[in-house]
């Protein structure tokens, strides 16, 4: 069930929120988790199979890890081989069975290949094992003994809002929410036009970037020319901002609605000056779990110059790999955690000497050519299209203009613009006092909810598309 839907927005969200309100505090958890496994099963029953099972065994592993008096390191190795054994099987063991025919293709004569297999990926996989095992290395960490609960358990792991794209939670953030939150008017409000902005964002900024590029991409990449791929690059780079950040928004309202506080998971990072500065920013989220979950342990930058580059390159592989299993994704995890060492090896250095402006071109360079590899997943096209952006290879005939009109102009001045911090700019200058005016405050009301109808046409006239994170 997507967000940006008429179901979730007209009948799955309301009545959810009715009965959350209308019935005792005390069987509130229980309601929300229950609503969340029909969120979830709206999918495919079969996946809340998984996810049932998947919190279930983990469940009963954080019971173990959560006396601190036990021998709790072979509970916990347990745990985090079944959750990296769930998610191999699911979302990567077709792509390992595939080049391993490959590699027997080029090392042996007439190998017997291995069956390929064909595993439908469970929605959500990726986020909800991350979290998993998140609560394992947390409990585990922890010196005291902890209450652990079955319905409090499975709401950390399936509540809906975050669910299936994130952010990703962390335990020690989100238990104490669900057994004390405290619901209230003002925050309830305040998740409502959060909900409406990451609406907008994704109804008509991603979904309209996104009307470029697959437009673009209908075509064969060969015949694109450098105006045309530097286009539709920059039309992804705003459509992949304000679709994943459109949906972090409604997770963050949707959460404010139900008295959760769920951390922030964008800080404009088109924004950025340094590819360093750029993950500061970026899927906070996953950035952060990598690094106090895989970089830190691995013993981060504790260790000397050298061991601190593998660690890197290490975290930036699995970074992409997580995205998907495909050779593209690998690539662009290496290709950013090669712009991090280089960075960390004394650019960075050299970059502060620099005026602002130019060190966010050569940031954004970076991330405007990485993108192509997240886009066109086939490595050798996804090759040839960066290429273009850069003049290498053929040119073709297809121009950029031939894309464009009103409209999209329209939508790319206006993505161009909102992925930078103007407004919260404003918001603390000279402007504040304005802003907190109620001839203001009803205005911004009224622009809210005409955002809100105008999302609402888009989504009846069938223009809505599943979230790019769902894949992932």
């Amino acid at each position: 069930m997507l967000f940006s839907s008429l179901t979730f927005l007209f009948y799955f969200l309301p009545l959810v929120l009715l009965v959350y309100y209308l019935i005792p505090a005390k069987g509130r958890t229980a309601w929300l988790l229950l609503s969340s496994l029909v969120f979830y099963a709206w999918g495919g029953v079969s996946y809340s199979i998984i996810l049932v099972g998947s919190i279930l065994v983990n469940f009963f592993l954080a019971r173990l890890l959560a006396n601190p008096e036990r021998k709790r390191k072979p509970c916990l190795i347990v745990g985090l081989l079944f959750n990296v054994s769930l998610l191999f099987t699911f979302k990567y063991l077709a792509f390992f069975i595939t080049n391993l025919n490959l590699l027997s293709d080029v090392l042996m004569q007439n190998p017997e290949a291995v069956s390929a297999v064909e595993i439908a990926l469970p929605i959500g996989i990726s986020f909800f094992t991350f979290q998993q095992v998140s609560m394992l290395w947390d409990i585990y960490r922890s010196k005291e003994k902890q209450r652990i609960g079955l319905l409090e358990t499975a709401l950390y792991i399936g509540f809906f809002p975050q669910l299936i794209a994130g952010p990703i939670v962390r335990y020690n953030h989100i238990i104490n929410q669900i057994r004390t939150r405290k619901e209230s008017i003002a925050q309830f409000s305040s998740g409502i036009e959060r909900f409406i902005i990451g609406l907008f964002k994704k109804m008509v900024l991603a979904n309209g970037c996104a009307e470029i590029i697959d437009t673009l991409l209908i075509n064969d990449v060969s015949a694109i020319g450098t105006s045309a791929a530097w286009l539709g690059a920059i039309a992804y780079t705003f459509q992949i901002y304000f679709d994943f950040s459109g949906y972090s928004d409604m997770a963050i309202g949707l959460g404010r609605m139900f008295g959760f506080s769920i951390l922030e998971n964008f800080n404009f990072p088109y924004a950025a000056t340094s590819i360093q500065d750029f993950w500061r920013r970026w899927h906070i989220s996953l950035s952060s779990w990598f690094r106090d979950y895989v970089y830190i342990p691995l013993g981060g930058n504790r260790l000397g110059g050298v061991r601190t580059y593998v660690n890197l390159m290490i975290v930036f592989l699995l970074t992409g790999f997580w995205h998907g299993a495909t050779w593209s994704f690998v690539f662009w995890g290496v290709f950013h955690g090669v712009f991090l060492i280089i960075e960390r090896v004394g650019f960075k250095n050299v970059l502060a000497k620099l005026p602002k402006p130019i060190r966010w071109v050569y940031t954004m360079f970076i991330v405007v050519v990485g993108w192509v590899f997240f886009r066109v997943e086939d490595f050798g096209d996804a090759a040839i299209f960066a290429g273009k952006l850069v003049g290498i290879g053929t040119t073709g005939d297809l121009v950029a203009i031939s894309f464009l009109n009103a409209e999209r102009y329209v939508i790319l001045a206006l993505a161009f613009v909102l992925s930078f911090p103007l407004i919260e700019r404003v918001s603390t200058g000279q402007l504040k006092a304005v802003l907190k005016n109620p001839a203001f405050v009803f205005s911004k009301q009224l622009v809210l909810i005409g955002l809100f109808f105008y999302a609402i046409v888009l989504i009846n006239s069938g223009s809505y598309s599943p979230f790019i994170y769902f894949r992932f």
